[in-house]
Parts: C-alpha cells; sequence; structure tokens
C-alpha cells in the first residue's frame, strides 16, 4: 500500500490532535472525488479502557467520526488555503454497522464525494477490515471559516450576574 499523506501530513490539513485524530494514513485519492485511510486499532486506544473491559470494541460514533475525518481531507484537500477552513459534521444517515472492529484490526475507510453545492458536501463512507463490511454512513458537513467560529470564554472566567471577568 502506497502511502499518500502520513500521518504528519495528515496534521497538516486536519485540526485534530491525539487522542482524537482516527486516521492514520491515507493510501488513496482521486481529488474531489474519492479518498482511502487508514485507522489502525490498537489495544491502548483511550476508550478501550471503559469500552468494554475484558471485550474490547471500538465504539461505532468512533468509526463514523474517523469516516468524517477521512472525508475531511478529501474536503479540505480541495479547497484553498485549507489552514483558515473547517470542515464541520452536520449529519449522519443510513448508518449502519455490521461487525465489531476490535484491537488489532485495520479499518479501511473508503469515502466518496456524493455532492458539493456551495459550502456544503455529502459523502458516502464505508469502513472495512480484511475486506468485510464493518460500518457504512452517509455523512453531511458544512465547509466554514475558521475565524467564523467564536472561542467559548472558561466558565470560571466571567461572572454569571454581569459577565465581567474576574
Amino acid at each position: 500500500m502506497e502511502t499518500i499523506f502520513d500521518s504528519n501530513q495528515i496534521q497538516e490539513i486536519l485540526p485534530h490532535r491525539y487522542p482524537f485524530l482516527l486516521v492514520d494514513r491515507i493510501i488513496e485519492l482521486e481529488p474531489g472525488q474519492r479518498i482511502v485511510g487508514i485507522k489502525n486499532v490498537t489495544l491502548n486506544e483511550p476508550f478501550f479502557q471503559g469500552h468494554f473491559p475484558g471485550l474490547p470494541v471500538m465504539p461505532g460514533v468512533l468509526i463514523i467520526e474517523a469516516m468524517a475525518q477521512t472525508g475531511g481531507l478529501l474536503m479540505l484537500g480541495a479547497v484553498d488555503d485549507h489552514l483558515a477552513k473547517l470542515l464541520l459534521f452536520t449529519g449522519i444517515d443510513g448508518a449502519k454497522f455490521r461487525r465489531p472492529v476490535v484491537p488489532g484490526d485495520t479499518l479501511r475507510i473508503e469515502m466518496t464525494l456524493v455532492r458539493f453545492k456551495g459550502k456544503v458536501c455529502r459523502l458516502n463512507g464505508k469502513a472495512f477490515v480484511e475486506n468485510q463490511l464493518a460500518a457504512e454512513a452517509e455523512i453531511t458537513s458544512v465547509l466554514v471559516d475558521r475565524s467564523s467560529l467564536k472561542k467559548p470564554v472558561p466558565v470560571a472566567a466571567a461572572k454569571p450576574e454581569t459577565g465581567e471577568s474576574v
């Protein structure tokens, strides 16, 4: 498998970081159309401590998140000035989980662009383990300027009655 983007290159595009970066490398890319990512699932993933002790299973929502991040690489890689943009998850349709994903599995995530109109994109995603379908979903996201997002004020830094800093 050829590596198109390694983990360092992925971090240049996506804002996610450990422990929430859920794609390790990209092995196929058809710009503006399709992308294939790899997530190596290991026992030392922090979520396995509680899901489930003695019977570790990767949570389905994290498989969907890995799909969204892989799709984000496809979409952000296709726009000018990707560092000024962010792709926000806005919907999931038709999510189905076909087999458990466990430590030692290699998750192959295939994302295909269905539609990109305005700032909204829709991607079809499938995740495989050893050529068996593990999960699938259609994911909708919106492309926004990072500068348009307001940073939250820490709760302890403001007085509730006045909003003044303490």
